[in-house]
């Protein structure tokens, strides 16, 4: 039986990466290019720049332009209550608090709003896990 991030991963692929950072020396950033280039469609969201790999990065959940399917937070856990919040309001289908990003209140809200979540685990590194074990196939194109 899959669990939560072999669902999401295999179901959703338009992700939202809030915390999303330029700096080529942030695990953000290679989270992101590695995603990018395993074929998903991905938003930056970081209010302090424009740009992130080429995409242009908006300010917020609710200032994208096209609905997120999975909001992938690296952000400190004390401000994942309001991410969570929004991405209950734009219609999310998944939250993912990557490694480090602990905070059981907000994944449990999450939960109780019909999203799934995983937490305190890199979906880069489940991505790569998968892959390698067969249970998930590349993305076409």
């Amino acid at each position: 039986m899959a669990d939560a991030a072999e669902t999401i991963l295999k179901k959703y692929h338009y992700i939202a990466i809030v915390g999303a950072s330029p700096e080529p020396d942030k695990d953000s950033n290679h989270v992101t290019g590695y995603l990018i280039d395993a074929g998903y469609k991905i938003t930056p969201v970081n209010p302090t720049t424009k740009t992130v790999l080429g995409l242009k990065s908006y300010p917020s959940l609710s200032e994208m332009p096209k609905p997120v399917e999975v909001v992938d937070v690296f952000r400190n856990p004390a401000f994942v209550m309001p991410i969570v919040n929004e991405a209950i309001g734009v219609g999310a289908k998944a939250l993912w608090l990557q490694e480090g990003v602990i905070n059981r209140e907000a994944a449990a809200k999450a939960r109780a709003a019909g999203l799934l979540v995983v937490m305190d685990r890199c979906i880069a590194k489940e991505h790569q896990r998968l892959l390698a074990s067969g249970r998930l196939a590349p993305l076409p194109g």
